[in-house]
């Protein structure tokens, strides 16, 4: 018998045990195991929040600190909770949630149908317009929250609905008689979309950029070009809480080419055109973290593509223990995730080539950027030069899975650590973009002078108009690394 009671304690406190080990590693608190897994993964994203949230009202009851009885999440507190469990991690991890908890988006598309553009959708070309259109459209979440207008001298609903327009063959027949197609104004234009725009709106413009004002006849280009560069800096500067993403689309042109200063001629070929992405810098913030909206921000056949006024991304990145073409010693710190310790090179060589791997989403570029080393500023105390390279799925083993899960990029160290500590700043350029330099002329009378099928009548005046406009408030970086070397 005293066996048996003996025996029964023990279980009792192995059992026990077992319970506060699950406890303590979030086994037994669905909320918290969802949080770690999200931090792990480095699936900070609007859809892992929205599962938080559906798990939050599944026991409203239990999670009251944080979700009322209407469903209303409390941000402030949520976030607190989240962060704590972050802050847990080695190395620790932070997770902004502020804008998870905003309404949903809506869309307004406004469709440029002046003269020149009647030319992108005609019946023998590809539609490569038209399509960039109905898959803005099609790719935004919730087409109950899209309205459209036709633009030119003014803005003018479509009197259509957003199914009719999305199959229309021939949307600028369809919208004939609406506006005066002789002109864009460009200023009327911009202002009334700021002025109509609300916090948790996303406005496009689908244009050919031109600046085609009203009554310019024997006015120089050079003062054409002067006048739009201060129309969009007066315009943009008065919105400073705004960003806007240029990209640019080549489409087929079949018709009537006016040039600004000569005599109109039929062309037939490849012509730039343009969609402007307009909302609240925080919203595009939002967007790009949001996996939802990842085909929307990256529709297919954009051949170049800016974002103004885009602040800096606070990146995540995790030094690697080994990786190919490391060379020398090193150890990366436990605690630190930005220290590296016992530091030494290659014995024959002197060689120290030591990796990170890094999150690079958030910064909104593709890979002809991002891996270019060009776009990138090293200044350290030793000269280091970087690789970058996209992880590829074959690159996650298990040695190194806890590290590259959650990463986009691998980027490489080489160089020669001569002093005993030396620290590495990195800064990815935002830069004014080459790409409209080149996508600019000055002369657009003759389509058989110049690359006239991939540049745009005075491009760079106006979009310089707008980074001026923003330059003053922005961050000349994207985002910045910052890295110790000890020996």
């Amino acid at each position: 018998m005293k066996k048996i009671l003996w025996f029964i304690p023990i279980v009792a406190l192995v059992l026990l045990g077992l319970t506060v080990s699950m406890s303590s590693c979030g086994g037994g608190n669905p909320l918290e195991k969802t949080v770690r897994e999200a931090f792990l993964k480095g699936d900070t994203t609007q859809a892992r929040f929205n599962q938080i949230v559906d798990l939050l009202k599944s026991n409203p009851k239990k999670y009251s600190k944080y979700i009322d009885e209407d469903g209303n999440v409390n941000i402030e507190e949520l976030g607190k909770y989240i962060n704590a469990i972050g802050q847990k991690l080695r190395p620790p991890m932070t997770w902004n949630i502020a804008g998870y908890g905003a309404k949903p988006l809506s869309l307004t598309v406004y469709f440029e149908r002046s003269g020149s553009m009647v030319p992108y959708d005609a019946q023998g070309g590809s539609g490569q317009l038209k399509k960039a259109v109905n898959d803005l459209i099609n790719f935004f979440p919730g087409k109950d929250r899209v309205s459209i207008n036709i633009v030119n001298d003014n803005i003018y609903p479509y009197s259509g609905t957003v199914d009719s327009f999305l199959q229309d063959r021939n949307i600028y027949e369809t919208t004939k008689g609406t506006g005066n197609p002789a002109y864009t104004d460009f200023k009327l234009i911009f202002e009334k979309i700021f002025q109509a725009q609300k916090p948790d709106n996303v406005s496009i413009l689908v244009t050919d950029l031109i600046y085609s004002p009203k009554n310019t006849q024997g006015v120089s280009t050079a003062k054409i070009f002067n006048e739009e560069n201060s129309l969009a800096t007066s315009i943009f500067k008065q919105y400073k809480g705004k960003s806007i993403i240029v990209q640019q689309l080549l489409g087929d042109f079949d018709g009537m080419y006016y040039p600004y200063n000569g005599v109109p001629f039929q062309y037939r070929g490849p012509r730039p055109f343009y969609i402007i992405i307009i909302a609240d810098a925080p919203v595009l913030d939002r967007m790009a973290l949001d996996k939802s909206y990842a085909n929307f921000l990256n529709i297919g056949n954009v051949l170049n593509s800016y974002r103004f006024n885009q602040a800096q991304t606070k990146l995540k990145y995790n030094v690697l223990p080994t990786w190919r073409g490391n060379a020398g010693t090193f150890r990366p710190d436990r605690d630190d995730a930005t220290r590296i310790t016992h530091c030494d090179g290659d014995k024959t060589t002197g060689i120290l080539a030591f990796s990170i791997a890094v999150n690079l989403d958030g910064v909104q570029k593709n890979d002809v950027f991002l891996t270019n080393p060009a776009n990138y500023v090293v200044q350290s105390r030793n000269p280091f030069t970087i690789k970058v390279e996209r992880i590829t799925p074959n690159d996650i083993t298990g040695n190194n899975k806890r590290y590259l899960e959650g990463m986009t990029h691998v980027i490489t160290f080489t160089g020669k650590l001569a002093s005993h500590s030396d620290e590495i700043e990195v800064n990815l350029r935002n830069d004014f973009p080459q790409w409209i330099v080149s996508s600019t002329s000055n002369d657009d009378m003759n389509p058989a002078a110049g690359d006239f099928a991939h540049t745009t009548f005075g491009l760079e005046r106006f979009l310089r108009g707008i980074y001026d406009a923003f330059s003053a408030g922005s961050s000349n970086s994207y985002a910045t690394i910052d890295i110790k070397l000890e020996k």
